[in-house]
């Protein structure tokens, strides 16, 4: 800590100024991180609609339509 302090003592005014700067620009920085991805409200979402529990299905299906796939190209060989 007695480094610290005595490291400020030694700074010329300029160096004050531009410590001071940047430590508010982090200060702004962390506070926009806590919000998630940037996003400032969420209205990008409203009319959206959440996977239903039916999903499972689709992706059963395109698995089968990709074997079927790589099957018919093993076949054809």
């Amino acid at each position: 800590m007695s480094l610290f302090i005595k490291q400020d003592e030694n700074r010329s005014k300029l160096q004050q100024e531009i410590a001071a700067e940047l430590q508010e620009k982090l200060r702004k920085k962390a506070a926009a991180a806590d919000q998630p991805d940037g996003v400032e409200d969420s209205q990008y979402i409203k009319g959206t609609k959440t996977t239903s529990s039916l999903a499972w299905v689709w992706a059963l299906i395109a698995l089968f339509a990709f074997g079927a796939v790589i099957f018919l190209i093993i076949r054809s060989l």
